[in-house]
């Protein structure tokens, strides 16, 4: 007849801690891997992006323009500005306008859409301009054909 041995009925201290640590580390793998932190991908078009007429962004305002991930401002009457509109904090695309700010609705950071600085973290970085001009009465963000 063999003698069985005691399960204990817990997991130890250490086990747990170490269960701990490695589930961080598999996070960050997970993140590092989804392309919202590091080197992600550039929210700069690499060909030209018809956005639709200069006339539905407000002189002295900023419209977002969410699928193709730009945001356009008219700081004054036939001047663009274009930006990438992904949060440099986590990736998230930016949700609204609101007082001259474009907000994240990820975790709160807002970015002045004039100058795509970052008026609110925990973003730390500016918002990547984007080249953007007029054709024919349209915006067309990105490099030129």
């Amino acid at each position: 007849m063999t003698s069985r041995q005691p399960v204990p009925c817990c997991a130890s201290r250490r086990t747990v801690l170490r269960g701990a640590a490695l589930a961080g580390v598999a996070g960050l793998g997970a993140v590092a891997c989804d392309g919202r932190t590091g080197a992600r991908a550039s929210s700069t078009p690499t060909a030209p992006v018809e956005l639709g007429p200069a006339s539905e962004v407000p002189v002295g305002g900023a419209k977002l323009y969410r699928e193709e991930r730009l945001l356009v401002a008219q700081p004054v009457k036939g001047q663009f500005k274009a930006f990438g509109a992904e949060c440099t904090h986590a990736g998230c695309v930016l949700a609204a306008i609101e007082e001259g700010a474009a907000a994240c609705s990820c975790h709160g950071s807002r970015f002045d859409v004039a100058t795509g600085k970052v008026l609110q973290g925990p973003a730390g970085d500016p918002l990547p301009p984007v080249p953007v001009r007029t054709k024919g009465g349209r915006l067309v963000a990105g490099p030129e054909a």
